[in-house]
């Protein structure tokens, strides 16, 4: 169970209160977009059976690696989800696990050249996410692969190792998958993507992994039960009422902090979540992370002494998965004798707790988010919280939390420079600013 260790005045919590009614009563702006708020009782069978039969057709065909192509909320809820679900070390330790790894996140020449040396001895799938089929870096990746994939297995056998999770009805990916023969599954029209782990778009990576989705669906669906309270014993409320609290006062900065690596791409996740759907007309928390022990030292100077526009954000976990104990040494000079017969992890909590209070009394304020264990479950737990205190959250701001305007700014700068068709005005424009 997620638990959310904060304080607000009665005037914040009244505020999210009444955000949190405008996105039960689905008549605030975006509306279109809250399928995401029906994922987790609401996911067909077919869809949950779907993923597990390319997960067992797949491991038929001796698939050893799965290339994931896809961008911003087409990544990485499944990113995340998969490296915090992990061995650290699979690769080495899982050899015969079926790799997932991602592409069309970047546009680098470098990451794509490197990503064909390693699969190009491996047995390889794909799949492609996207919505339109269009968007440039996801599609640029796609032309390579399928390339690379038709070129070793055929047209026959590529449409057997190729699946596209993309729009039901329209754009160039379906049209194309429809063409080619490729098992498709299909993006909700009423789910944007940085709402979209908990569909095909997240699911099927995250099974192709290894991972159990119905325990993640079964999480998430407890989660939306505990987060359909009104008051401020649903923790999305209260997170919600903390955050804009100190929005008011100054803090301008969020800093979501773990303090175990695997939770690094939590992070990242959250960080599109809460920054596209905030981040808009002059207004919003910016959201950044860090990874504790490590980033204390190299980002603590500015934590603790730097401008206090901040706020902390941390994320534990109650209950470590391993246990490791430090021994005692007879020479002792490290000096750490003092800590032998402890596990490593009472050392890290403590580490977590003296930070908290140090950042606090240098004017860091820190709410504290609790995850019972780092499992299939408590992610999916992780996931709805997040995505339902977001939507309140934004609604509290007096935003659209569904819309994302400023995303088309580059997109055109880019297209112009590129000399795409039709951008030949735009490209002149530019060019003369150069």
């Amino acid at each position: 169970m997620i638990k959310v260790y904060a304080s607000a005045q009665e005037s914040a919590l009244e505020g999210a209160v009444k955000a949190f009614e405008v996105l039960e009563s689905r008549n605030g702006r975006g509306n279109d977009f809250l399928g995401w708020m029906d994922l987790p009782e609401h996911t067909p069978e077919s869809v949950i059976a779907g993923c597990e039969e390319v997960v067992r057709e797949w491991k038929e065909k001796g698939v050893e690696v799965v290339v994931v192509i896809g961008i911003g909320g087409s990544y990485l809820g499944a990113k995340c989800a998969i490296e915090a679900l992990s061995h650290t070390f699979s690769a080495d330790v899982e050899p015969h696990k079926m790799r997932v790894v991602f592409a069309g996140h970047n546009l680098s020449q470098e990451y794509h050249s490197e990503l064909l040396d390693f699969i190009s001895d491996k047995s390889i799938a794909c799949v492609v996410i996207s919505k339109s089929g269009t968007t440039t870096e996801p599609a640029v990746a796609f032309r390579i692969i399928k390339e690379h994939i038709e070129n070793r297995y055929g047209k026959e056998e590529a449409s057997e190792r190729i699946v596209a999770v993309t729009d039901k009805a329209r754009g160039a990916l379906k049209t194309l998958s429809d063409g080619e023969g490729y098992k498709t599954f299909v993006i909700p029209d009423n789910v944007g993507g940085r709402f979209s782990v908990l569909t095909p778009v997240g699911l099927l990576p995250i099974a192709l992994a290894g991972f159990d989705i119905r325990k993640m669906l079964k999480g998430a669906a407890d989660m939306a039960r505990q987060c359909a309270v009104k008051g401020a014993e649903n923790p999305a409320i209260l997170y919600v009422a903390a955050r804009n609290e100190l929005y008011n006062q100054g803090k301008k900065i969020e800093i979501l902090v773990n303090y175990n690596p695997k939770l690094q791409y939590i992070g990242e996740w959250w960080k599109q979540l809460y920054g596209e759907s905030e981040g808009k007309e002059g207004k919003g928390i910016f959201p950044a992370s860090v990874n504790f022990t490590t980033d204390l030292h190299s980002m603590g100077q500015y934590i603790q002494d730097g401008e206090r526009i901040l706020f902390e954000t941390v994320l534990s976990v109650a209950n470590a998965a391993r246990e490791l104990k430090i021994n005692n040494d007879p020479s002792d000079l490290d000096g750490l004798n003092f800590l032998a017969g402890s596990n490593m992890e009472h050392c890290n909590s403590m580490a977590e707790l003296g930070t908290r209070l140090a950042h606090i009394d240098g004017g860091v304020p820190n709410l504290r988010i609790e995850m019972e264990r780092i499992d299939e479950y408590n992610i999916g737990e992780l996931f709805f919280f997040f995505e339902k205190a977001c939507g309140v959250s934004a609604y509290m701001l007096g935003v659209n939390p569904f819309d994302q305007p400023g995303v088309e700014a580059y997109k055109k700068n880019m297209f112009a420079l590129l000399d795409k068709p039709g951008y030949e005005e735009e490209s002149k424009k530019i060019r003369e600013r150069l």
